[in-house]
């Protein structure tokens, strides 16, 4: 009968030893626990006559009576040159002659450790860069930069979520890579030397393909102007809505006015509208739409009482009535201003009212003067956009336009009617009303509107 246990009291004290073992016979089932001390061996046996002869830390074998530094990095020689990275190792690097790239490895096991040193004191000179290599940094899709000299991190990874983290950080600011924002569409020109300006008269889409980061530049100033009110033959038409970042972003540059916040920048497709002008008549402008920002179409100025309301308020007309409301629908900062009111009916010649402006009220009947733009120089130069268009007078010229585009009202020689100014097309300016006689001309159409992005694109 085959012997396939040994019992404690069946083995002599110091009576095995290795050469009554054959290599790779003992397995952790033909041993019953407790059953072989040190007293019933004599010597010791070698790795080699156990079936199981290595064990497993962090993933790796290691050979029984083998040695390792748990936790511990393995330094390595001083770089000078781009190098790939591997986990568990330490990197003195040296930018002396110029900056250098470290790339983070393909694979991440929580726990894997990497640790840098500025070896020669030069980050700040030549900076090192952390490829990210796919993973995250600190939770951001974004490469690291270290420009502090005598820099010392750790890294270690943890997650798809958070990626590779500085769990120990020594004369380190701010860790990211500067990116700035890189786009296309409408009319491209560089201000100041390091911004971007897209124009759109028309139209069309901006496409951003790169959003940019806080550590270089990520946000974008607007100038959305909506379509300017078309208008009647005696209340001039409101100007365009007119919203605005207040340019701290990207700038700053003169402004009128109160401004909003600028917008930060995501990789994708920006839809871009451009609001025609109303038609004479009571005709609305329409709205002009950048992302989030919609400047809404000016007011129609009105033939005999109330003037419509849109980003900036039609004139009333010859009858007693009032001026549209401006900044409608309601915007904050308010995108205008009403038109002017009418306190009484008039009779012939016909008067009326200006429109509003995106800087002032329309002035009200006889002859009011369209309301003043503003203002805003996102392109660099200084421009003034949203003018209200000027209201029907008693004789010679009727109101005068409002800076910024509006129309100006008809003059009326005696007899004639005469056909209100337009808005200046691109500026979102009301039209001028027509001559007030009784036979009246037409009033003039409301200035298509505009938009305009700017941002910076290198430091």
């Amino acid at each position: 009968m085959a012997l396939t246990k040994v019992t404690r009291s069946g083995i002599t004290d110091n009576s095995v030893n290795a050469a009554k073992i054959e290599d790779g016979t003992i397995v952790d089932a033909d041993i019953t626990p407790g059953t072989i001390t040190n007293a019933k061996l004599a010597g010791s046996i070698a790795n080699a006559k156990l079936a199981n002869s290595s064990i497993t830390i962090n993933g790796a074998a290691i050979a029984l009576g083998g040695s390792v530094s748990v936790g511990s990095i393995a330094w390595q020689s001083v770089i000078t040159g781009d190098t790939t990275m591997v986990a568990g190792r330490g990197y003195f690097v040296n930018t002396t002659s110029g900056a250098i790239s470290m790339t983070l490895p393909a694979g991440g096991t929580a726990g894997d450790t990497i640790a840098i040193k500025d070896y020669a004191g030069t980050f700040g000179s030549n900076a090192l860069t952390i490829l990210r290599n796919s993973h995250k940094i600190q939770g951001l899709t974004n490469d690291s930069q270290i420009t502090t000299n005598r820099a010392s991190l750790i890294l270690v990874y943890i997650d798809a979520t958070k990626g590779w983290l500085y769990t120990n950080e020594s004369n380190l600011a701010d860790l990211q890579l500067a990116t700035y924002v890189a786009a296309t569409g409408g009319t491209i020109t560089t201000v100041n030397t390091n911004f971007k300006v897209h124009t759109f008269t028309g139209d069309g889409n901006f496409v951003v393909s790169q959003a940019g980061n806080a550590a270089g530049a990520d946000k974008i100033d607007y100038l959305v102007v909506a379509g300017g009110g078309g208008a009647n033959d005696t209340g001039g038409g409101g100007a365009g809505g007119m919203r605005y970042s207040a340019g701290s972003e990207t700038g700053p540059y003169p402004l009128g006015g109160s401004g909003g916040t600028a917008l930060t920048a995501a990789a994708q497709t920006y839809p871009i509208t451009v609001g025609a002008g109303g038609n004479s008549g009571t005709n609305n402008g329409t709205n002009s739409v950048f992302s989030t920002i919609t400047s809404a179409g000016g007011g129609g100025g009105a033939h005999g009482n109330n003037g419509q309301p849109g980003g900036s308020g039609g004139g009333a007309g010859y009858g007693a009535g009032t001026g549209g409301t401006g900044n409608t629908p309601p915007v904050s900062p308010p995108q205008g201003n009403a038109g002017g009111n009418a306190p009484a009916p008039q009779t012939s010649p016909f008067r009326g009212a200006g429109g509003g402006g995106a800087g002032q009220a329309g002035g009200n009947q006889p002859g009011g003067n369209g309301g003043n733009g503003l203002i805003n120089s996102i392109g660099s130069c200084g421009a003034t956009w949203s003018g209200g268009g000027g209201g029907a007078g008693t004789s010679g010229a009727g109101g005068n336009p409002g800076n910024g585009g509006g129309g100006a009202a008809g003059s009326h020689p005696a007899g004639n009617g005469v056909q209100g100014g337009a808005g200046t097309a691109n500026t979102g300016g009301g039209g001028g009303s027509a001559s007030g006689l009784p036979s009246r001309g037409q009033g003039g159409a409301g200035g298509k509107g505009i938009v305009i992005v700017r941002y910076r694109f290198q430091a």
